[in-house]
């Protein structure tokens, strides 16, 4: 929805008053927090699987963020310092556009793009654009701010396209291996695996998904003296209790969770593991009273990490194939146990959040330092109490430890999915922000 049809909505007496005030330099931070809410809503709207919902909220993320690069000198261009990121030149004939207004119009008219259901997001900027009205800026501002952030956009969306994502549908359908120890479909859905063929796209700075490859997993024995029957009995008897319990339902973000009402299955709707730390980070930003351009280049680093992480992840997942805790415990211990957690679809080693979880962590540390403090209240909107976190990395440990709580990963799999996210945690740092 283009801006002059944006601008009909709102009465000609609202525009005269309004465009005689003085607009202010830098526009609200809050502007970002709307828009990811807004991108979060789609997603679980779209029940968009925890990989792909990370690419979305990196490549709008970029779209804004290139605006401000080519403003702000304190943030670099993401060219050279991306795998095949373009160099962008500055549109021309904009004069008279507001750079901050032109990178969240390129953030939302990317994910209007990028994501299925993207044009819910057309009601949200009608909004914005009322807001910004209302604060003084002129029709031509905004207009001019809009041609602006459709060119970026445009360029980003190139870039995207380029990924080797849209490939994947040319690839054949994922079949499980069928040997002893390997990954099978597990209840209630029984869903197929989720984006196997995801590590064959491009990353954004790892030099490829195999970069930092765990050592395999402990090997598939029925042999109840073996370590994989050790680690399969720790999860059957993992301490489940109340608190432990919150821990997993905070952390669960299980998209693709269903629930047995009777005779239906319904869907419960949840957002994803990256959803609820680009929540974090907006919280952090908030907490430290950082501005518009210093908070957006928080949530566009985060997001092209968190990308990486499960590009990582997911590189081992399909290469290892290894069975959920929950076909190993009915099959070798109790025919009868469900997990607390609903099994998510695709095969157990690494834990994906453990992965993405240190990521994230590694990387707000980077910006606001190793003890920061702070309440954790993007799950209260979905029905779950807010937890106080000590920092980053306390929240990483509590996120990893909870899938053994949740009877979906083994402690192999979380443990070695920390220092995968670490390593690539660490390189996302070195190669955005040179270590700085």
């Amino acid at each position: 929805m283009k801006i002059p049809l944006l601008l009909s909505f709102i009465g000609l007496t609202l525009l005269e008053s309004c465009t005689s005030r003085q607009a202010p330099a830098e526009i609200d931070s809050q502007y970002l927090s709307r828009i990811y809410n807004q991108m979060t809503d789609i997603m679980v709207h779209d029940i968009t699987n925890p990989p792909l919902a990370a690419r979305f909220y990196a490549y709008a993320s970029l779209a804004g963020y290139e605006v401000v690069s080519q403003h702000d000198s304190l943030y670099p261009s993401m060219h050279g310092r991306l795998n095949g990121y373009p160099q962008i030149d500055v549109p021309t004939g904009f004069d008279k556009s507001h750079y901050q207004i032109s990178a969240l119009m390129a953030i939302m008219e990317t994910a209007k793009k990028i994501q299925p259901s993207g044009s819910e997001m057309n009601s949200l900027q009608e909004e914005i654009v009322n807001d910004l009205l209302q604060q003084g800026f002129s029709e031509e501002t905004l207009q001019q701010s809009n041609g602006y952030a459709v060119l970026i956009s445009q360029a980003i969306l190139d870039y995207s396209r380029q990924d080797r994502y849209t490939a994947i549908s040319n690839f054949p359908r994922y079949t499980p291996q069928g040997t002893a120890g390997t990954w099978y479909p597990t209840p209630p859905g029984y869903f197929p695996p989720v984006e196997p063929y995801f590590h064959t796209i491009r990353p954004f700075t790892l030099d490829s998904s195999a970069q930092f490859q765990p050592e395999p997993p402990v090997e598939f024995s029925a042999d109840k003296d073996s370590e994989f029957f050790r680690l399969t009995q720790e999860v059957y008897e993992a301490d489940l209790s109340q608190e432990n319990k919150e821990i997993s339902a905070f952390w669960d973000c299980n998209p693709f969770a269903l629930q047995d009402n009777g005779h239906l299955m319904v869907g419960m709707k949840k957002i994803s593991p990256g959803a609820h730390w680009m929540g974090i980070a907006d919280i952090a930003c908030k907490q430290a009273g950082w501005g518009f351009d210093q908070s957006l280049e928080v949530q566009s680093v985060l997001a092209v990490g968190l990308t990486d992480g499960f590009l990582a992840c997911w590189d081992e997942k399909f290469r290892s194939h290894r069975i959920r805790p929950e076909t190993a415990i009915r099959n070798l211990i109790d025919p009868n146990w469900v997990p607390f957690l609903q099994t998510p679809p695709f095969p157990e080693y690494l834990s994906g959040h453990s992965t993405i979880s240190t990521t994230a962590a590694y990387i707000l540390t980077h910006f606001f330092g190793e003890n920061f403090s702070y309440s954790d209240t993007v799950e209260e909107r979905f029905g779950l109490a807010a937890r106080k976190y000590d920092s980053f990395d306390h929240a990483a440990e509590e996120a990893a430890i909870s899938r053994l709580y949740g009877g979906i990963h083994f402690m192999d799999a979380i443990v070695h999915g920390q220092a995968q996210g670490k390593a690539v945690g660490n390189w996302v740092i070195q190669k955005v922000k040179g270590g700085k």
